[in-house]
């Protein structure tokens, strides 16, 4: 039997596949969305990313995402610069600013192996505290840990963003190791 491809919209499928969290059939929806029904939303989209594909990069200071050579975090005069946040993702930093709960500073460091200790030695430089806020697990904390002992030389304070139980979870949908950090990091009320 003859299968019954078009290699063009076969091609868009894939591309829409291609991103995190679009598994095949929302790929098709979107494929098919974006020739079939709406043509004008699929250019404007293409145009998009073309467009923040080419004007996107990282921040010089902190790694963040910018469209000059600082970002815009990096650049306000009225940030807090003695309050230094690591993250692991400049997606991080986007959250934490829509938190609202945050006023200082930021850099990213994905992976141990790509930290430039000059680099982050600039960074540092006039900070008080530097507060890790990456996700728990062994990993971040051997990475915590390895960029705590680079830094030993610095006269500054660590901390790290607090981990427990999200608030609405039963503690029977509670893993271990959260529910032992919480238990651990007990607040007095």
């Amino acid at each position: 039997m003859k299968s019954y491809k078009i290699e063009a919209f076969e091609n868009l499928v894939d591309a829409f596949g291609s991103l995190p969290s679009i598994g095949k059939k929302s790929a098709i929806r979107l494929a098919y969305h974006a020739v079939m029904e709406d043509g004008f939303a699929a250019m404007k989209l293409a145009h998009a990313i073309e467009t923040g594909v080419n004007a996107i990069h990282k921040c010089s200071k902190c790694h963040n995402m910018s469209e000059d050579e600082l970002c815009s975090i990096c650049s306000d005069p009225y940030r807090d610069s003695s309050k230094l946040c690591i993250v692991q993702s400049a997606k991080d930093i986007l959250t934490i600013e829509e938190s609202g709960q945050f006023n200082g500073v930021y850099y990213v460091i994905s992976e141990v192996r790509d930290l430039d200790e000059a680099h982050l030695f600039y960074a540092v430089g006039g900070v008080d505290e530097i507060i890790f806020a990456f996700p728990p697990s062994i990993a971040t904390d051997t990475m915590i840990l390895y960029i705590e002992d680079k830094l030993k030389g610095f006269e500054v304070k660590f901390t790290k963003i607090a981990q427990g139980i999200p608030t609405g979870v039963e503690l029977e949908n509670v893993d271990m190791v959260s529910l032992s950090r919480a238990m651990q990091a007990r607040v007095k009320i």
